[in-house]
């Protein structure tokens, strides 16, 4: 199941959040929606979901408008970065709340021999999606009793629960620290993979997106800079602001190209190499940081491992070249680049 977005243009007053914004998310994928923040993502997703409504354009889901249609007609499970779950419910009733409004608005009356039945199915459903998220010894738990990487499970399995089309997600793992957030999306990857739902999530982490999803669509200002897998973004950047936004850039001979695609050496190995003297060296675990003031005035910052930075004898003050290596991605040097933050 597809989802296309046509058209779609949204403002705030004077701010221009959504600029004739046009993609197509292809179905069973997990698409990344990366940028800045208030590049737009959130609010294409809040518009695709049916919560905010667009000033122009039209959504689709599956072939069929559904512009026009309210969020609850639309068939999509939305989780929010802050969990927005029932405090005083137990884990397994926030998980079952839209299995029990779905089920004839819960009006039936309690010995009806439909109602029963509703029950198990709930319960059977409930227990299947609890053992999905790993949260099955905690179903009787409050959410106030999890930690943070476990709230964000239960509003996933919450939102999977109704079996949606589509899965949205905002900013999902934004909330949790850093330890936490690689292991939920490592979790989502592989929960991705064993139910196949569509799904799109919004994210500022370049890491995440690269690493997560099947698709990347970088949007900046309203408008899409470049859609295409993670590799392909990586390695062929459409322009200055995704390449920069994707990771660490530096400008070498009016290039921009990554530090870690910097040959660094004590003599010029090739024709062209730039010359320049070490001002300063980082030592950051693994990592050496090296900061080289070229000949020509620019400061070249240069990613390496502390083995080779000892196997060519980097010392702050002495002279190196510089080359990018074969095949590096590399885009023009713009005299003013555009933020990629």
């Amino acid at each position: 199941m597809s989802i296309e977005v046509r058209g779609i243009t949204k403002r705030f007053g004077d701010f221009v959040a959504l600029d004739d914004f046009n993609v197509l998310l292809p179905s069973g994928q997990l698409t990344a929606l990366l940028g800045p923040s208030g590049g737009g993502k959130s609010t294409l997703l809040r518009i695709i979901a049916g919560l905010d409504r667009a000033d122009a354009g039209s959504v689709s889901i599956e072939g069929v408008d559904a512009t026009g249609l309210p969020a609850q007609k639309r068939d999509v499970g939305f989780v929010f970065q802050h969990y927005a779950v029932f405090k005083h419910l137990t884990v397994a009733k926030n998980v079952a709340f839209g299995l029990e409004i779905r089920a004839h608005g819960g009006l039936r009356p309690p010995w009806a021999a439909q109602r029963r039945a509703d029950r198990a199915r709930i319960d059977r459903r409930v227990a299947e999606l609890l053992e999905l998220v790993h949260l099955s010894q905690f179903a009787d738990r409050l959410p106030s009793q999890l930690s943070g990487g476990q709230r964000q499970r239960m509003a996933l399995a919450r939102a999977l629960a109704v079996e949606p089309k589509v899965l949205l997600l905002d900013e999902p793992f934004g909330a949790l620290d850093a330890k936490v957030r690689k292991e939920l999306r490592e979790w989502l990857r592989r929960l991705h993979d064993e139910v196949h739902v569509t799904t799109v999530f919004v994210t500022h982490d370049q890491e995440e997106a690269l690493e997560v999803a099947d698709e990347i669509v970088v949007i900046n200002d309203g408008r899409v800079e470049q859609i295409g897998t993670p590799d392909r973004l990586y390695d062929e950047p459409a322009n200055d602001f995704v390449m920069g936004f994707l990771g660490d850039v530096t400008r070498v001979n009016g290039q921009l190209v990554r530090p870690h695609d910097i040959d660094i050496s004590r003599v010029p190995l090739l024709a062209g190499a730039v010359e320049g003297t070490v001002a300063r060296l980082l030592r950051v675990g693994f990592e050496v940081r090296a900061t080289v003031l070229t000949d020509d005035g620019e400061e070249v910052l240069v990613q390496l491992t502390r083995t080779h930075a000892r196997a060519v004898g980097l010392e702050e003050g002495v002279t190196v070249w510089l080359t990018p290596v074969t095949g590096a991605a590399t885009v023009p040097a713009l005299p003013s680049m555009r933020s990629a933050g």
